[in-house]
């Protein structure tokens, strides 16, 4: 076979092959269906019920790029501003990585008290938890910039602004698409954890009603779901980085031979 071909297909083989590990453990070993279902029953499950997993699918995607694209534009603007000023990313960083520290689910009580139960928590939880990668990618990005190059494109009569424009925020792309791959992850982790403490729809809520019930061929149908559409979000972020960043790939191939 093709050693490219076989490269876009591994994924896939891959994939598969710990499918068949996990369904042939859960016969060998006979393993208790409470601890484990395999992933035929899983699938079953979402075959059964695929209007009911269809609507939580769609709720809770719908609820993670909400969030997302907020945690996209806020964290635009605030990486920006970290990133304008040395000054300001070393001031602001610290305060940032305090906020990040507050595990969200430590949050989430307090959203369902101001928001009450529904979408509103989840969407709130899906920002604040992949806000942060956002902002510091970008700023890394901008502060990262030679002192050297900012004094040369000074001498050539280019303004703070102008550097920015033309050197600082090409050079953070790379970081900034880099950046979305992570959060838009995290904002699925987000989103579910919201809806697991205080929702009434959602693939979070769904895995925190059937568990309560001990119907977990239902979860594990829900989870596989949720994997489903983590990576088929991050495929898609990946493709625009590498569709808009095609220089830094082509560099970086160019420096590895």
């Amino acid at each position: 076979m093709n050693p490219r071909t076989l490269e876009k297909l591994s994924p896939w083989i891959f994939t598969i092959a710990i499918f068949l590990i996990w369904e042939l453990a859960c016969i060998v070993f006979k393993v208790n269906t409470s601890v484990l279902q395999p992933p035929s029953a899983a699938f079953a499950a979402m075959f059964k019920l695929w209007k009911v997993f269809l609507y939580h699918s769609w709720v809770t995607l719908w609820v993670t790029m909400v969030g997302f694209a907020l945690a996209v534009g806020f964290g635009i603007i605030l990486g920006l501003v970290v990133g304008w000023s040395r000054a300001i990313y070393r001031g602001l960083y610290p305060v940032m990585i305090g906020f990040n520290t507050i595990p969200k689910v430590a949050i989430v009580p307090l959203l369902i008290l101001w928001f009450g139960i529904g979408e509103v928590p989840a969407i709130v939880t899906a920002f604040l938890i992949s806000f942060f990668p956002i902002v510091v990618n970008i700023a890394t990005g901008l502060a990262t910039t030679e002192p050297e190059l900012e004094d040369v494109l000074r001498a050539l009569g280019a303004g703070k602004l102008d550097i920015m424009l033309k050197v600082g925020i090409p050079r953070a792309l790379p970081y900034f698409f880099g950046s979305l791959k992570i959060a838009i992850t995290l904002a699925f982790v987000g989103t579910v954890v919201s809806e697991t403490l205080g929702a009434n729809a959602g693939l979070g809520y769904l895995i925190a009603l059937e568990g309560a019930s001990f119907r977990m061929a239902n979860v594990y149908a829900a989870l596989l779901l949720l994997a489903f559409e983590g990576v088929l979000m991050y495929a898609v972020f990946a493709g625009i980085e590498q569709h808009f960043t095609k220089w830094a790939f082509r560099s970086q191939m160019s420096a590895a031979g």
